[in-house]
């Protein structure tokens, strides 16, 4: 994770390349230390994610889904719900830019933000069906708030790949900027915080975040029992050996 200043404005971009910036777990810890600093920091006024080498995230790190235990999955939801509520419970407003993908848990990171600016060749996707998982990372609760519970079943039960003008006709995107533009747009729009009085937005921002834990227990009880499943371990595989997988419902 990088961090970088521009003003009052903290840039932490996602710098994984060989993964497409996947959210390792060591990268969701970073976001969680970089966060709990800004959190504090009352100079910040506005924070930007986005992501290195032309990609904001291709989503979770498959090859380090190595979860043996229900203790060890509902371990690796405490840090990553920790991430999560950082991010949406933060005090200061986030803006993504997504250039490339968005996928997956790159998608839900994305949908932690309360601006989404997309390059108009972005791609989107919720593809967690395939590799017998649900969605995770506070989507079940961003994204129909985001899009309408229509357009999100759509989403989540299909897990196809939308294009950024059809992202941003549904609300999924709030901007569409040209391919390599989204930083500096994400930039524009950061600044209009710097003159803002700070605590209507926090107290806003607090509001907004209601039902969030609740998803969030749901999600890690469900997530944690379906990294057991023979299911998730044909969908792991398959990914990795890039074959259509065979799920059997177990």
């Amino acid at each position: 994770l990088i961090e970088t200043q521009d003003g009052p404005t903290t840039i932490l971009t996602l710098n994984h390349p060989a993964r497409r910036n996947a959210l390792a777990m060591p990268m969701r810890q970073a976001i969680v230390d970089a966060m709990e600093r800004i959190e504090a920091d009352p100079a910040i006024r506005a924070i930007i994610l986005t992501g290195a080498n032309g990609t904001f995230s291709a989503g979770g790190d498959i090859s380090g889904m190595n979860v043996a235990s229900l203790a060890e999955g509902r371990e690796r939801f405490r840090i990553t719900h920790r991430m999560v509520r950082l991010l949406i419970k933060s005090a200061k407003p986030i803006i993504a830019a997504i250039e490339g993908y968005a996928v997956g848990a790159g998608l839900s990171v994305a949908l932690c933000a309360d601006t989404i600016i997309a390059s108009q060749t972005a791609q989107l996707a919720a593809g967690f069906g395939r590799v017998g998982l649900v969605a995770d990372l506070g989507m079940p609760h961003t994204l129909p708030l985001r899009v309408g519970h229509g357009h999100a079943r759509q989403i989540l039960l299909y897990g196809e790949r939308l294009q950024a003008p059809e992202a941003h006709r549904i609300g999924l995107v709030d901007h569409l900027v040209p391919p390599g533009t989204t930083l500096d747009a994400a930039l524009a729009r950061a600044r209009l915080f710097h003159t803002m009085a700070p605590l209507p937005i926090a107290l806003t921002k607090q509001h907004l975040a209601k039902g969030l834990d609740e998803a969030l227990e749901w999600e890690r009880d469900t997530q944690a029992a379906l990294f057991m499943t023979t299911d998730h371990a044909e969908g792991k595989a398959a990914f990795l050996e890039k074959r259509d997988p065979h799920f059997t419902g177990r």
